[in-house]
């Protein structure tokens, strides 16, 4: 396994090399335990049947104490172990995905917003769920080769008193149901595990939409066609997973049906041993073929796991690098040929469909420009990049239209969007981001609490959430819910009204500290009354704090927060 992940794995193995390395240990000896405890109980127990049928004076000498004493510690060593060994393993595994999961969900934001924006909510479940899961698994089965290797190394040694012949059996058994098993795994399970992660994730994008609309499902009476619709697609899952239930029963046919050959072989073979040697040969051959079930289980989910790194390396390539120098404290901001100073407020104006939320997601990296005019490149992510970027000039006027839009037209003497001067295309997304604040016209909120929503911005203390609330005009509903900042809103958001939600996501973007603020339709869907508190604490909020404001808005009221205008009039536009 080579790239990203591999790189990730190798990291987090060696930084929880002990955990892993006592998995290991402990796993070698539960495997040499468990072939040792059988072997020998089947010595025992056939040697001290032989031993009664002789008579009272064969059975008196039979040593009793000694091998019950040996399998009541093997008993134990084996329970010990193994507890041990799920133990450390388990936890080198889940500290080692507490690290892969955050990066790869960094990873994910970091990502060109082709690719990011590009992934569904079922699909970036599947990766930060099903996909690491994976690779837990593939983590813990580290301890099983020694497992299976030193249960095998104990039913040779077990087997060997019973003649080279049996020792043998058992070697080629080994051989062979680790070459067929892996084999036959690889057949069955290298399409199926696949189709069920897209199937899952199919399930869940379904699942999610119908679950957000379920209020207007009912209103146009379709909810029987959306809920057919999911079954449907459980269905398939489910029959995706019977066929690798099918394809594990095939394993363990073809497991079982070895074991019983070599357990038969290993008895014709020591025929001329003393029957305990034999029973002791047989059982071990048993126990030792058994030991390479892990095995069996680790080449089933191979096909899978290799998939899974696979879809996690396509988004761990993009992981965040380290922190730019880059000084971003007061940063002057260029819209075409408009340059604002820090503190400064522009409203963009135009009709419905122009692209003004367009400017606001290019300001943030969520959406890329295509290479339009001559002087530009575009990269493979399709990330636009002048070639000669020029310095932005001094404002000379802020109320003529400029198109922004698909159709750009801008003076060459100035960027397309810049961040002191600097093309912000050609800026690290993530050192960009933390020049701005953003409120998009489409309030998302986490299924969490308040307090958790408001979390998105960065840690706070109390009175800054309550002082944030406030400025939002939100601090009185959120004071008489029933645990406060506490209390849980539910699935996006759902136990608020949506004026409620958009004031919340208001003051979350009051919360961070960044030198401009940018708000789409902030005051959109609330009454009159509640609309002017917001723009009159929002108006001192920005006094205050020197913040910059970038606004859209169709509404007079926060539009004269605003003492610049630009209007957007791309050509084509659609209301």
């Amino acid at each position: 396994m080579s790239g990203p992940l591999a790189a990730l794995v190798r990291e987090q193995r060696k930084r929880h090399a002990d955990g892993l390395r006592l998995a290991s240990v402990s796993a070698a000896i539960v495997g040499a335990a468990s072939v040792l405890l059988l072997g020998l109980s089947g010595w025992f127990l056939t040697g001290a049947a032989i031993a009664g049928l002789a008579g009272v004076a064969s059975a008196q000498i039979f040593n009793v104490l000694l091998p019950s004493a040996g399998i009541r510690l093997l008993a134990i060593l084996r329970t010990a172990f193994r507890y041990l060994e799920r133990l450390s393993g388990h936890a080198a595994a889940l500290k080692a995905l507490a690290v892969i999961r955050p990066r790869l969900y960094a990873s994910l934001a970091a990502a060109p917003p082709a690719q990011a924006l590009a992934l569904s909510r079922g699909e970036a479940s599947a990766r930060l769920v099903q996909d690491v899961d994976a690779v837990e698994t593939r983590l813990i089965r580290l301890s099983a080769p020694w497992g299976a290797g030193a249960a095998v190394a104990a039913g040779l040694a077990m087997a060997a008193p019973a003649g080279w012949a049996s020792a043998l059996v058992v070697a080629l058994a080994v051989a062979a149901s680790v070459v067929g098993v892996r084999a036959l795994a690889h057949r069955l399970t290298a399409r199926t595990a696949q189709a069920i992660q897209q199937a899952a994730g199919e399930l869940k994008d379904t699942l999610a939409a119908y679950a957000a609309a379920a209020s207007e499902l009912r209103v146009y009476g379709v909810q029987d066609r959306a809920a057919a619709e999911i079954a449907a697609k459980g269905a398939r899952l489910d029959a995706l997973k019977r066929d690798a239930v099918a394809a594990s029963g095939w394993v363990a046919v073809l497991q079982g049906a070895i074991l019983g050959l070599a357990v038969a072989l290993v008895l014709a073979f020591a025929h001329d041993a003393a029957t305990p040697l034999a029973a002791m040969a047989g059982l071990a051959a048993a126990m030792a073929l058994e030991g390479l079930v892990g095995i069996g289980k680790a080449f089933e989910q191979e096909a899978g796991a290799d998939a899974a790194a696979e879809r996690l390396d396509a988004v761990l390539v993009h992981a965040p690098g380290p922190p730019s120098n880059l000084a971003l404290m007061h940063p002057r901001l260029s819209l075409g040929d408009v340059e604002l100073k820090p503190g400064d407020r522009l409203v963009l104006t135009g009709p419905s469909g122009c692209g003004k939320t367009t400017i606001l997601e290019r300001l943030l990296g969520l959406r890329s420009k295509k290479a339009a005019h001559p002087g530009e490149c575009q990269d493979p992510d399709g990330i636009t990049l002048e070639l000669a970027p020029k310095r932005a000039e001094p404002l000379q006027s802020s109320t003529q239209p400029s198109d922004l839009g698909p159709g750009i037209r801008r003076d060459e003497r100035n960027n397309y969007l810049a961040l002191s001067g600097l093309d912000i295309t050609q800026l690290d997304p993530s050192v960009v981001r933390r020049a701005f604040a953003h409120a998009p016209q489409d309030a998302g909120m986490i299924a969490g609490t308040v307090r958790a929503n408001l979390a998105l911005a960065g840690a706070h203390a109390d009175d800054a959430l309550w002082n944030a609330l406030a400025d939002a005009a939100l601090e009185a509903r959120v004071r008489v819910l029933p645990q406060g900042l506490d209390t849980w809103i539910g699935e996006n958001g759902e136990r608020l009204s949506g004026g409620e939600r958009r004031r919340l996501s208001l003051a979350r973007a009051l919360l961070r500290d960044a030198p401009w603020l940018l708000l789409d339709e902030p005051t959109e869907g609330l009454d009159p009354a509640t609309e002017a508190l917001v723009v009159e604490r929002l108006d001192a909020r920005l006094k205050r704090t020197g913040q910059g404001l970038i606004l859209v808005s169709h509404r007079p009221a926060p539009r004269a927060l605003c003492d610049q205008e630009l209007p957007i009039s791309p050509p084509g536009a659609i209301g």
